[in-house]
Formats: structure tokens, C-alpha cells, sequence
């Protein structure tokens, strides 16, 4: 059976919500609310002000987790300076899943590459999972979406470490790239089943970059925004947003499509769908 994918063009908080709301979900207990909180300097990243509504309306909490590179959210003191710097902090009940060790490990016994994940132990709190994306390119992954905040996100910075080094942390930098993308897509069915699918997807087309929200100087976007998409399944979600860039007609696209295809961005999702935990198709349902 193919996936629901909800669509709007209208960027906006309320799209958010409004999308969200399609879903038909009650996410239970305590929810953890995992969004990209910005690398100091970055202009693209998405805001407090821009996902509020929802996240109101949800009642979560927003999570996240320290780097693995050097930068301003390395260390649970510098990350919770920027937290408060970008408005997180001010707005919403936030917490560093690995502020303090030790990691909490996820047993992954179907994955292809790491057959274990380490998240911060702070994810023993909750019940379920919203999580928001901002997708756009990435430097390593080749574009960022639900599968790698789910994977890379959540993953504690010991844990992000050891899903680059595909189970060697050691290789962070230098591991086979096919295995570290495989490594993702494994990474990410543990917090799946770890949630038992008490999860939901949000992924926004806007500042549509080459580059991350983990860049400090990112490039500016490279073609128009697309629009949001809200799904259930976070391999859907994936395939149906770099559908809808394969099939713009902006001037801008090929930039995007470059560095998705020159790091085989494409393979995370084809891992992801093999291990069965969603699937490639899907019927994107547009909302006015």
C-alpha cells in the first residue's frame, strides 16, 4: 500500500500546523519534538517563531543533541548558550537528550552496517516523536531530510561519530561513504522501533540550500521553496521532497541535484526502504 503524503505550497507556520493536523495522529505521552536548532552563523535554518504553532499545539518538547565537529554546539555548555542565543530556550521547554553521559544504546539486529546506535539517554523520557525537518542539500548525506534527522539527529555526538565511521568512530571523516549512508538508514529504523511508530514527519522545502543548518556559512538557497509535506512514514516524506525537486522547473535545481547526486544522497533512502520500515511509494495528496 502506497504512503499518504499531505502537500501545500503555502510555507507558512499555520501551513505547518495546518499539515501536521492532516496527519490524523494523537501522538501519546510525553512527546519529543527533534528540529535542527541552527549551527551559529547559519542563516537558513528554521526558527522558533516559524514552527510555534505546532509545536503549541503538539505540547512537546524540543530535543537535541550535541555535534560530533568542532563548532558551537560541541559541548553541552556551548550548545545550550546557542540554544538560548536562537530563542529555543525562550519559547519552548527544551532538552540536550546527551547533555550528560551515559549514551543510551539501541539495538539495530537488521541493520546492514552497525547493528547498534547511541542516543542521549534523555530519550528515555518520552513516549513518541514529531519530527520536523528542514530539507535541503548536505555536504556529506547529499540532502537532509527525515532519515537523517532521525539517524544523525538523534544520535548522541559519540553516537554521530560511530554512524559516520559506519561502527568505527575512530573513521568519522574517512569511513566508506555507501556505508556511512547505510549506516544512516540503520540508525534510524532503531529510533522507529524504538518509538514502536508513535512518530509523525514534517519536512519544509524553504531556503533551499546546497548546504546544511549544521554549517555556519552556508550557502545561500539555490532555488525558490517548494512547499511543506507531512507523512507518517519518513521514507515517503524523503522520496516524495527530492521528487518534487527532480521535477521543478527553477532555474536553480541542478545546483541542488549535484550535490545530492555527487553523494549519492539517493542510497540512504533506497537502505532505508529495503530494511521495510516505509516505502518509496506514495500518494502525495495536495492541500490548498
Amino acid at each position: 500500500m502506497k504512503s499518504k503524503v499531505y502537500f501545500t505550497r503555502e510555507i507558512t507556520p499555520e501551513g505547518v500546523l495546518k499539515l501536521y493536523n492532516m496527519l490524523g495522529v494523537k501522538l501519546p505521552g510525553n512527546i519529543a519534538i527533534k528540529l535542527h536548532s541552527g549551527e551559529d552563523g547559519n542563516k537558513n535554518f528554521l526558527g522558533p517563531d516559524f514552527w510555534k504553532p505546532v509545536i503549541e499545539a503538539v505540547g512537546g518538547t524540543v530535543v537535541e543533541c550535541n555535534t560530533a565537529y568542532d563548532g558551537q554546539r560541541d559541548t553541552t555548555e556551548k550548545h545550550v548558550k546557542l540554544l538560548a542565543k536562537h530563542g529555543w530556550s525562550k519559547h519552548f521547554k527544551v532538552d540536550l537528550l546527551d547533555a550528560e553521559g551515559p549514551d543510551m544504546e539501541l539495538e539495530i539486529p537488521n541493520g546492514k552496517v552497525i547493528k547498534k546506535n547511541f542516543v542521549g539517554k534523555d530519550l528515555a523520557n518520552y513516549d513518541s516523536m514529531l519530527v520536523l525537518s528542514h530539507f535541503k542539500g548536505h555536504g556529506m548525506g547529499g540532502y537532509g531530510g527525515a532519515l537523517k534527522q532521525l539517524s544523525i539527529g538523534v544520535a548522541s555526538s559519540y553516537g554521530k561519530a560511530y554512524i559516520h565511521g559506519a561502527g568505527e568512530p575512530e573513521k568519522i571523516w574517512t569511513a566508506d561513504h555507501d556505508k556511512f549512508l547505510e549506516s544512516m538508514a540503520d540508525a534510524a529504523e532503531s529510533v522507529i522501533n524504538y518509538f514502536k511508530g508513535n512518530m509523525a514527519y514534517v519536512n519544509v522545502m524553504k531556503n533551499l540550500s546546497v548546504d546544511c543548518d549544521c554549517a555556519s556559512n552556508a550557502a545561500p538557497p539555490c532555488m525558490a521553496d517548494i512547499g511543506i509535506l507531512a507523512s507518517l512514514d519518513p521514507i515517503a516524506v524523503d522520496q516524495a521532497c527530492l521528487d518534487l525537486v527532480y521535477s521543478s522547473d527553477d532555474p536553480g535545481k541542478p545546483q541542488l541535484i549535484e550535490r545530492i547526486e555527487s553523494r549519492n544522497g539517493i542510497h540512504t533512502v533506497e537502505c532505508a526502504a529495503a530494511l521495510g520500515y516505509g516505502s518509496r511509494e506514495y500518494e502525495l495528496v495536495e492541500v490548498k
